[in-house]
């Protein structure tokens, strides 16, 4: 099952805040990215490759950690810890949807990233069903 985010947090996946997702590598270390991230109504959402570090640990590990931090209140964050669902249906879609998000340009590839790299790639959205779910920090 997957909780919920809350309603209190949800404007720091719907708003244009970079994320950390944490992977973990083959041998245990964790890897973090700093990521783009959003919201489908159910499950934190990030866009990756298979190719990359992090496509890579998903697929052979899926349990991840994603922490937005309000850059405008930095004691105030979420933490979403759970398993990762890796969908390639509508993943440049959803890509270039997010690059939109986040900047000025129209798609990711040709704009951020060469445009001859994105047959080299194959992009997936990765899901993350969150298992636990942690709120701010408390500070005295």
């Amino acid at each position: 099952m997957t909780l919920q985010v809350p309603a209190s947090h949800l404007d720091l996946l719907t708003r244009p805040i970079h994320g950390v997702l944490t992977t973990m590598m083959p041998d245990g270390q964790p890897q973090s990215s700093l990521v783009w991230c959003d919201y489908d109504g159910e499950c934190a959402r990030v866009n990756t490759t298979l190719e990359r570090q992090k496509g890579i640990n998903i697929s052979r590990n899926p349990r991840v950690s994603l922490l937005i931090v309000d850059p405008d209140n930095t004691g105030r964050f979420i933490q979403i810890r759970g398993q990762a669902e890796l969908v390639q249906e509508n993943a440049l879609i959803h890509l270039d949807k997010i690059t939109r998000q986040y900047t000025n340009h129209p798609e990711y590839y040709g704009y951020i990233f060469p445009l001859e790299k994105r047959a080299q790639e194959t992009r997936v959205i990765c899901r993350i069903h969150a298992e636990k779910i942690t709120l701010n920090a408390i500070h005295y």
